[in-house]
């Protein structure tokens, strides 16, 4: 995994490990356009290192200047960026832009450190929570998330809850042409690739430096718990030994995302063969995406790639297909 929100959790707990104070800053909200969203994560030490993004760039170098300058000596401040015409001009913030940021100035101490250590476990997939931060008094706390719906982060009076889950899981059920450069886009995206296939044949070649290579059926490695509610799981092999399999376990999983690659009419044959002697229902048969992807119009593996990878981002943000 290195999306950019696990990077900053990694290097803040680098440098509270090592004795460093940090200044771990949080996106609550933005008006206008604005290149990251809510969620969005920094951190940053006194030496004006920093690891992460609040707006692509211009945001970034006021935060540093301000920081630098002791802006921020306080446990908890709320800044908001481009909130005046003269500010946006100046941050060069599209479409006139406002971000509110929480920025966090902590020690290095032994609750903090376990706070991080906390976080970064959800983020690799083992839990999923809620950071409470009292933006008056400066404490914070964690606890499981219950609902793991609704917005990413809920500002009240006096708290903000922020949201924290898993980065996106890409489960690649065999492996195919197809597959390893869905493996590549998926690593660009900054998800967690991993891949099941039993076959020694398919495996000898592929090699992709971060991904997770499970030498086992994927249906059995989906049945053993290797899907969370993060998890996209395709199927792109042809092999319906494969391919079926694992669509008949991953269907039993919170997975967000399920697909599997064929033509329509191969399609309608494996939805038919999946009711017939799969033990699907047909609330099954509509969760899975068949066929896979977008419809570009592809045509070679990288295309169709491209066409998987792209529908998976657009129903992990919770976007239809026809609001596109």
């Amino acid at each position: 995994m290195h999306d950019l929100d696990t990077q900053v959790m990694t290097q803040a707990l680098a440098w509270v490990r090592d004795g460093h104070p940090i200044w771990f800053c949080t996106v609550l909200s933005t008006y206008g356009s604005a290149p990251r969203g809510p969620g969005a994560m920094l951190v940053a030490c006194s030496d004006g290192q920093y690891v992460g993004s609040l707006s692509g760039g211009c945001v970034e170098e006021a935060f540093l200047e301000e920081l630098v300058a002791g802006d921020f000596d306080r446990t908890v401040t709320l800044r908001r960026y481009g909130d005046s015409r003269e500010e946006s001009r100046r941050l060069a913030l599209p479409c006139g832009g406002v971000l509110e940021v929480l920025i966090e100035h902590r020690a290095p101490d032994a609750p903090w450190l376990e706070h991080l250590e906390v976080l970064y476990q959800a983020r690799q997939g083992q839990r999923r929570l809620v950071r409470r931060v009292d933006v008056e008094a400066g404490a914070f706390q964690a606890r499981d998330d219950e609902v793991a719906e609704g917005a990413c982060v809920v500002r009240r009076s006096a708290t903000v809850d922020i949201h924290i889950g898993p980065v996106l899981r890409l489960l690649l059920a065999g492996l195919s042409p197809v597959a390893e450069a869905c493996a590549h886009f998926a690593q660009t995206l900054g998800h967690e690739v991993i891949v099941c296939d039993p076959r020694p044949e398919a495996r000898e070649g592929f090699s992709a430096q971060g991904v997770t290579v499970v030498p086992q059926l994927p249906s059995t490695f989906i049945a053993a718990g290797g899907c969370h509610a993060a998890t996209a799981v395709v199927a792109l092999t042809h092999d319906p030994r494969i391919d079926d399999l694992a669509m008949i376990e991953a269907v039993r999983t919170e997975a967000f995302y399920i697909g599997v690659m064929g033509s329509r009419r191969t399609s309608d044959a494996r939805a038919t063969r999946l009711l017939r002697s799969g033990g699907l229902s047909q609330g099954d048969i509509d969760r899975i995406h068949m066929p896979i992807g977008l419809d570009l119009g592809s045509r070679t593996p990288a295309e169709i790639a491209l066409a998987v990878m792209a529908d998976i981002v657009r129903a992990y943000h919770g976007r239809s297909r026809n609001a596109l």
